[in-house]
C-alpha cells in the first residue's frame, strides 16, 4: 500500500494553532487506500498548541507576536522528511 502524508489536523487532532482541529472525512477517508503517516511539522517543531499563528516573512517564519519560528518549522520539517 502506498504511504501519504497527512496533517494530523486534517485527521481530526487538535493541533492547530488555535487548539483545534479541521477534520476532513475525505482526506480521513484516503485510509482505505493509503497508508496514512500523520504530521503535525509544527507540533514536531516543538511549537506549542495552542499557539500564535505564523506565516512566511522573506525568509523566515514569524508569529503574529513578533517571534521568529524559523527554526521550530525547520525542525518540523526535517522530522516529516524522516
Amino acid at each position: 500500500m502506498k504511504k501519504i502524508l497527512v496533517s494530523k489536523c486534517l485527521l481530526g487532532i487538535n493541533c492547530r494553532y488555535k487548539g483545534d482541529n479541521c477534520k476532513s472525512d475525505a482526506v480521513c477517508a484516503l485510509g482505505e487506500k493509503y497508508d496514512i503517516i500523520p504530521i503535525c511539522p509544527e507540533q514536531d517543531g516543538v511549537l506549542s498548541t495552542p499557539r500564535d499563528p505564523a506565516e512566511i516573512q522573506g525568509n523566515k517564519v514569524m508569529s503574529s507576536s513578533g517571534k521568529d519560528v524559523t527554526e521550530e518549522y525547520e525542525r518540523g520539517a526535517r522530522r516529516a522528511l524522516e
